[in-house]
């Protein structure tokens, strides 16, 4: 089994999770200092240099004033569509044509 880290599915949560940062209006180091966490492991953790457990992603969210279970179903939105256009400039497009409402 491949490791999911390397996967185009992670790379997309990461996007996901930075387009909601940003949406939010939330900076790395707002963000680090709501999880009380250098903004160091902020970059790592959106880079993909450092993986976030299920346990994390629901702090991170929940951090932005999102909600999990909806941070969840855009991110299997945004998969589905990656599939179904193949992952090219099509889906880049479609996918930010609906830029994530996670706000609880």
């Amino acid at each position: 089994m491949q490791k999911t880290l390397y996967t185009r599915q992670y790379q997309l949560l990461l996007e996901l999770l930075k387009d909601f940062r940003k949406q939010a209006g939330v900076t790395q180091a707002q963000l680090a200092e709501r999880l009380q966490v250098p903004q160091s492991e902020v970059s790592k953790c959106e880079s993909g240099s450092r993986r976030l457990d299920l346990i994390e992603l629901k702090l991170w969210v929940e951090a932005m004033g999102g909600s999990a279970g909806a941070f969840l179903q855009v991110f299997d939105e945004r998969v589905q569509a990656d599939v179904v256009t193949g992952g090219g400039d099509e889906a880049k497009q479609l996918l930010r044509a609906r830029p994530p409402r996670l706000v609880k």
